[in-house]
């Protein structure tokens, strides 16, 4: 009898039953799973290879750069501060000198101000319009042009192949003049080109003369700086664009070739 109740005691001793301290996992092994996840989320499903594959294409699209700020100027005097004003450049601020003579110039070049709409007019003394412009003839009028903001030669060929055209881009090498960077860039945009590249340093820039000689054309054909203007050519190379190199001295005739053309010496 002895042994069959240690035998019992055993048996009842080595029962499994619930643990002290188990956190409630049988409690929550008992729980759903929860909702579905959409198609588009479990693995496997078609829906979900498509969508990592959408995610896969945005990530390798180019990541478009800005080419940087040019610096700001200042147009001064009567004649070029109305000029510019008539003729679209873009400015920030016009200031007027104190007491000034109020001609017909003047009154003119306010009025464009105001109708243009977002220029500051700024009343100041002849002291500090001559310490703004180091002392040159103002005439009582100076205009504050912002720093344009230049593109990347990424941005104009992307720009083309978002609206579905292939790309027309004008590269200038040499072109000191910013006159003849104006008059390029009304002739790019006559002939629906997406841009103009020109190299970071030695090179005309996007003045207050090349936004007046491009006749508001600067305002819709955007112009890129390189910092190095042979491998941003190479690039559009390699993304499949045909370069071609035009002289004064040329002989071969490049008729209908070109995608981008390569202007030296301007």
């Amino acid at each position: 009898m002895a042994g069959n109740s240690q035998r019992r005691n055993r048996r009842t001793s080595n029962k499994k039953g619930a643990q002290v301290g188990s956190g409630g996992q049988r409690r929550r092994g008992l729980e759903g799973k929860g909702p579905t996840p959409p198609a588009s989320a479990r693995k496997g499903h078609v829906k979900n290879r498509i969508a990592n594959s959408k995610s896969k294409q945005a990530q390798r699209r180019p990541v478009v750069r800005r080419g940087g700020k040019g610096q700001s100027e200042m147009v001064v005097g009567r004649n070029p501060v109305f000029e510019a004003l008539r003729d679209g450049v873009p400015a920030s601020t016009l200031y007027v000198q104190q007491f000034i003579d109020n001609d017909e110039r003047v009154r003119d070049a306010l009025k464009l101000a105001a109708d243009r709409g977002g220029i500051n007019l700024m009343e100041a003394p002849r002291a500090e319009l001559d310490r703004m412009t180091n002392g040159l003839n103002h005439q009582g009028l100076v205009l504050s042009v912002p720093a344009y903001e230049y593109a990347h030669p990424e941005d104009l060929a992307a720009a083309a192949y978002d609206e579905g055209e292939d790309p027309l881009i004008v590269a200038l090498d040499g072109v000191t003049d910013p006159r003849n960077l104006g008059a390029v860039v009304r002739s790019v945009s006559a002939f629906g080109g997406h841009g103009v590249v020109v190299p970071e340093r030695r090179a005309a820039g996007m003045t207050a003369g090349a936004w007046k000689t491009s006749a508001g054309t600067a305002a819709r054909t955007p112009v890129a700086r390189a910092t190095n203007l042979t491998r941003a050519l190479e690039a559009y190379q390699k993304a499949g664009l045909t370069v071609v190199g035009l002289a004064a001295d040329g002989e071969a005739d490049h008729g209908q070739s070109g995608l981008l053309v390569r202007l030296q010496g301007a």
